[in-house]
């Protein structure tokens, strides 16, 4: 009798644990009437393309190589993003129908990419930025997806992420999210309209955090050290210190860092390198505006060494 009602206890334990998990690990998904009263402006997407730098992931690679000039604009994907989780393949974006994103809706494109959850309700990895792009106004997001399907439809499916377990347990991404998937800015107090023109572009779209700020053992970054470094997620070496207590940004001001950006090469008269080269050539292609929003911003951060 005692054995049996025992059973009975743990039986219902393992029910309501196994509640719990499906709910804290559950898709949380914006509504289509939560959306903004906006009409898409594909130019304004155009904007944010560049300033997220959507081709140097998502362009289809050309002879194995990152696409250049008009290819950048191919979003077949195909990149592969080899990692201590396992490969992760970049996904089509293209507006064709069947194989990229034609098919989607405006909030399936928001909740793509604010909340992390594909159009069928499952949760994307975080190799794709979306805690960053949490932090992007809606607005922004609803014209990127505008300009995306003026560009050519690509035709191809990219084959799944090769992970081991228990990385490829995807429903676990819901309680990774409760946890590192907010939308409040990383910094605070900012308010002269430059500087948060700068923060809305380097936190959001700009998803700078994502290689500039080191990650805790989940992978989450690490709020107390925004923008302070980080070892380099494509191999040797690390990222530089950003702040203004970088050992290579210390002695910039403000023009000197939007004048990195639009032309590549430093106060010192040396060019950028490595993967740095891609982000520079999107930046190039904003407003000068833009650039000195970027610069202000970066400068306004705390110092950190």
């Amino acid at each position: 009798m005692l054995i049996s009602r025992l059973l009975r206890v743990l039986a219902v334990l393992f029910a309501v644990i196994m509640v719990a998990a499906w709910w804290m690990t559950r898709p949380q998904t914006i509504a289509a009437t939560d959306l903004p009263d906006h009409q898409p402006d594909p130019a304004g997407g155009e904007r944010v393309f560049w300033a997220g730098g959507c081709a140097s992931c998502h362009a289809s690679p050309v002879n194995g190589k990152r696409a250049k000039g008009d290819d950048k604009l191919l979003l077949g994907g195909g990149l592969e993003l080899d990692t201590p989780y396992g490969v992760f393949r970049v996904p089509n974006i293209s507006p064709h129908v069947d194989d990229g994103i034609g098919g989607w809706t405006s909030v399936d494109f928001v909740n793509a990419m604010q909340r992390g959850v594909s159009p069928d309700g499952r949760h994307y990895y975080p190799s794709f930025p979306y805690t960053s792009y949490a932090r992007m106004p809606a607005e922004d997001v609803m014209d990127l997806k505008a300009f995306l399907d003026t560009l050519p439809p690509v035709s191809g499916r990219i084959e799944a992420h090769s992970l081991g377990f228990p990385w490829s347990v995807r429903r676990g991404i819901g309680a990774w999210k409760r946890r590192y998937l907010v939308e409040e800015p990383m910094t605070f107090g900012v308010s002269p309209t430059l500087v948060e023109r700068g923060r809305l572009l380097v936190e959001g779209a700009g998803h700078c955090g994502e290689c500039h700020t080191p990650r805790d053992r989940f992978g989450g970054m690490l709020r107390e050290r925004w923008l302070a470094g980080a070892p380099n997620p494509e191999g040797k070496g690390r990222v530089p210190n950003i702040t203004p207590g970088g050992e290579n940004i210390s002695e910039w001001s403000a023009a000197d860092i939007a004048y990195y950006l639009e032309s590549g090469f430093t106060p010192e008269f040396d060019t950028v390198g490595g993967s740095m080269v891609a982000v520079q050539e999107n930046m190039a292609k904003l407003s000068a505006e833009d650039r000195a929003a970027i610069a202000a911003y970066l400068r306004a951060l705390p110092v950190l060494d």
